[in-house]
């Protein structure tokens, strides 16, 4: 797993952007909504009371998010990469 329980509210945001909206809708303030959050994942889920089984949840969606952000981003290098070689002919 890349995102885990112990990474920092403020390493995950800057790190994987995608993740604010994905904490907002769980109800987990971050750094983005103007206030500040220290702690780790965990420590904010825990906050809201999240049960184990809950924060495995949120870290397993949170790894889901980030694969798929990848792989867009992966595509949309390729895509640019075939874009110039084609405007190169």
């Amino acid at each position: 797993m890349e995102i885990n329980r112990d990474i920092t509210i403020e390493e995950l945001i800057e790190k994987y952007p995608f993740s604010v909206q994905y904490l907002s809708k769980k109800g987990i303030r971050c750094i983005v909504c103007g206030e500040p959050i220290w702690g780790t994942l965990e420590e904010a889920c825990e906050e809201k009371d999240f049960t184990p089984e809950q924060i495995d949840e949120v870290l397993v969606e949170l790894n889901e998010l980030y694969k798929q952000n990848k792989n867009k981003k992966d595509d949309d290098k390729k895509r640019n990469i075939i874009e110039t070689r084609h405007l190169g002919d």
